[in-house]
């Protein structure tokens, strides 16, 4: 069984690699943010319509003791 690849095959997986490529691109911003935004010391961030408030204190405490916070888990 012989495949012909005609340009149809060909611009169909190289649009799939390009929506795979974006997709992952966008997924990887995102997590960039979120870690950015964990390290940050901010205990109040409002962006719009959502308001954050944190406890940075104790997130301190964590980091600093990664060993005695997993043993309580």
């Amino acid at each position: 069984m012989s495949y012909i690849l005609s340009q149809d095959n060909i611009s169909m997986s190289m649009s799939e690699v390009f929506w795979t490529g974006l997709y992952s691109s966008l997924i990887g911003f995102a997590i960039a943010i979120m870690a950015s935004c964990y390290k940050s010391k901010c205990s109040k961030i409002d962006v719009g319509c959502i308001h954050i408030e944190r406890d940075v204190e104790a997130e301190e405490q964590i980091d600093q003791n990664p060993i005695q916070s997993n043993s309580r888990l």
